[in-house]
C-alpha cells in the first residue's frame, strides 16, 4: 500500500497540488483523474521522488520514505515499475533489449536467464514473435505492451502508469486496460494510473481520486462515480455523451 499525507507542491507562487491525502491499496487499479493542469502527474512524480514535495509525507507499506536509508531507497526503486505516457522505448534497441534493460541494469542474471524472463513477460502481455523487431517496426499498441512488459519485468510491488492509453484507438485502449487490471490483480501490485480516459475509469476504476485545481475533490469507485452529486466531477465526466447516456441508464435501473 502507498499512503500520502498532506502532500503539497508549488512552483514559484502557483500551487499545483494542495494538501492531498490518499491511500492506494494493492491488488486494485487506483486511478487519478482530472483535467489537464489539475496536478495528476505532479502528484505521482512526488510519490516516486522525481519531484520533492514542499510538505507532507509518503509511506510505502507503512515505511516513511523520508526516513529510509540510501540502501532502502535503492531497494524501493527496484520495486517500482513505470509505464510512461510516451512509452520511452529506446529506438536503437530491439524489443527484447528494451524489455531486458532493467535486468541488465539491476541484476546479475546470465544473458540466457534474462532472455527467458523477457520471453515470459512478453507472453504475459500477449506479445510474441517480435523480440528482434525495433520500436519503429511495430504498432502503437504493441509499443505500449512492450513498455508495460519492461515496467513489470522486475515483478514490482508498485506500478505507475501515466496516461497509458494516450494516442491509442478505443479497442487497443481496452486491451491495455485489461492487461493493467489483470496483472495488478495477479501479482497483487499497488497500481496507480493517471488518466483522463473515462472509458478506462468505467472499466478498471476500482478506486478513483478526482483532482480539481490541485485539490482532492472526490474519491470513490467506478460504480459510485455515476451517481456522484459533485458538480465539478459531473462537469468533467459527463462531457462525454456516452457517459451521459450511461448515467441515464443506470439511474433508470437503480
Amino acid at each position: 500500500m502507498i499512503e500520502v499525507k498532506n502532500i503539497s507542491k508549488s512552483f514559484e507562487d502557483k500551487v499545483i497540488i494542495d494538501d492531498i491525502s490518499a491511500q492506494f491499496k494493492p491488488g486494485q487499479c487506483n486511478l487519478i483523474i482530472g483535467t489537464s493542469g489539475s496536478g495528476k502527474t505532479v502528484l505521482i512524480k512526488c510519490i516516486v521522488d522525481l519531484m520533492h514535495a514542499d510538505k507532507g509525507e509518503i509511506y510505502f507499506d507503512g515505511q516513511r520514505f523520508a526516513s529510509m536509508s540510501k540502501e532502502e531507497r535503492k531497494d524501493l526503486r527496484n520495486n517500482i515499475g513505470m509505464l510512461f505516457q510516451g512509452n520511452a522505448l529506446f529506438d536503437s534497441k530491439t524489443v527484447q533489449e528494451n524489455v531486458r534493460f532493467p535486468l541488465d541494469m539491476f541484476t546479475q542474471l546470465s544473458l540466457n536467464e534474462k532472455n527467458e524472463k523477457v520471453a515470459e513477460t512478453l507472453a504475459r502481455v500477449n506479445l510474441e514473435g517480435v523480440n528482434d523487431k525495433y520500436p519503429a517496426e511495430i504498432s502503437g499498441g504493441m509499443k505500449k505492451r512492450v513498455a508495460l512488459a519492461r515496467a513489470i519485468i522486475m515483478k514490482p510491488k508498485y506500478l505507475f502508469c501515466d496516461e497509458p492509453n494516450s494516442g491509442l484507438d478505443p479497442q487497443t485502449s481496452m486491451v491495455i486496460d485489461k492487461l493493467i487490471h489483470d496483472i495488478t490483480a495477479e501479482f497483487n501490485i499497488t497500481t496507480i494510473v493517471v488518466t483522463h480516459d473515462m472509458n478506462s475509469v468505467m472499466e478498471i476504476g476500482q478506486h478513483i481520486i478526482y483532482l480539481h485545481q490541485g485539490k482532492r475533490e472526490w474519491e470513490g469507485t467506478n460504480d459510485e462515480i455515476i451517481f456522484s452529486q459533485n458538480q465539478l466531477l459531473n462537469n468533467f465526466i459527463f462531457a462525454s455523451e456516452f457517459l451521459k447516456d450511461a448515467k441515464a441508464m443506470r439511474m433508470t435501473n437503480k
